[in-house]
């Protein structure tokens, strides 16, 4: 964690940043008929975890789009939230660029860069983050900030449970520890490839997960959801794999958890390795708790496997290569 853990322990005061630094935009949620959020990977996850976290609650249809492009239906009825930690991501700014042309109303998030630009140009509000950090390991800005946006939107009130969330996140050690325990239990096993099963309410926290340990310990993640995996991926599973995996399980639905029970047999019994991990869907602090004991995880298995987490040369490399051409 010589890397980047300096890092990931200001994941809780980044919540508290974004709820110091919010401004009310003014909005109503009965101007819109649908949102989108916009934005890929470090950005684009946290409103995966918003739209999981506020499903049954939530009036209007959100989506997430990571593309350069955006859908038919967009207009002025939409609200276009664009999350980028740089500002400078192309496929942000081409869907920036998209929701203005068809007359959405717009948020940005980011620490700065031509997506602050373009905003402080077109008078749409922009909330601030603070820069330093990889996108991956700056999540509590753009999830805090959305959990606020929305608020205003609908005249909820998550800044009391996002409060106590800090609160219990700021206890780095006890996740640590918790961490360090899924390091014993994975390690005669490791660094076979790792699959993350999930229902729909985890399913945001399961990509979160398979994210971090791709990038950060160089590792091979996969996500298979259910129950829509059982319909397909389930005919792969004959004999012993060269897996790990992981159950994130929400228990929101009982026949879900009754496919759960059967996919973690039938793979015990052909002698592979599953782990456990059970979330409460309906709390924001049990979430972003679980989310954070696997965050560290990632780090803590970079460094069981001699990875260095910061190095992204390949993500550079293709950065590089699409501005030359």
């Amino acid at each position: 964690m010589q890397y980047q853990g300096k890092d990931l322990a200001t994941f809780p005061k980044q919540i508290q940043y974004a709820i110091d630094n919010y401004i009310p935009h003014g909005l109503k949620v009965s101007a819109f008929d649908n949102v989108i959020i916009c934005g890929l990977g470090g950005s684009g996850i946290a409103g995966r975890l918003f739209k999981v976290n506020t499903f049954n609650s939530f009036p209007l249809p959100i989506e997430i789009i990571s593309d350069y492009n955006l859908p038919a239906y967009v207009g002025p009825r939409t609200l276009a939230i664009q999350c980028s930690y740089s500002g400078n991501t192309e496929e942000t700014l081409s869907m920036y660029a998209h929701a203005k042309a068809k007359g959405a109303a717009m948020i940005c998030i980011a620490t700065g860069g031509k997506l602050q630009d373009v905003a402080f140009n077109d008078h749409v509000m922009f909330y601030k983050a603070e820069a330093g950090y990889q996108p991956r390991m700056a999540l509590g800005y753009p999830l805090a900030y959305l959990f606020l946006i929305f608020d205003e939107l609908t005249g909820t009130n998550k800044r009391a449970e996002l409060e106590a969330t800090i609160e219990t996140l700021s206890n780095t050690d006890l996740h640590i520890t918790e961490a360090r325990k899924m390091l014993e239990q994975i390690k005669p096993h490791f660094p076979k490839k790792i699959v993350v099963i999930t229902d729909y309410f985890s399913s945001a926290a399961g990509l979160r997960f398979c994210q971090q340990i791709q990038e950060n310990a160089k590792a091979e993640a996969f996500l298979n959801e259910l129950p829509e995996s059982n319909h397909n991926v389930i005919e792969s599973y004959y004999g012993r794999l060269d897996s790990i995996f992981y159950c994130l399980n929400t228990h929101k639905n009982p026949r879900t958890d009754l496919r759960f029970s059967f996919i973690k047999d039938l793979l015990r019994k052909n002698g592979d390795v599953v782990f456990d991990i059970d979330i409460d869907a309906d709390s924001m602090t049990d979430l972003l708790q679980k989310i954070y004991v696997m965050d560290w995880l990632s780090l803590l298995l970079a460094e069981y496997k001699g990875a260095v987490s910061s190095d992204i040369r390949n993500i550079n490399a293709l950065k590089d290569y699409l501005s030359r051409q």
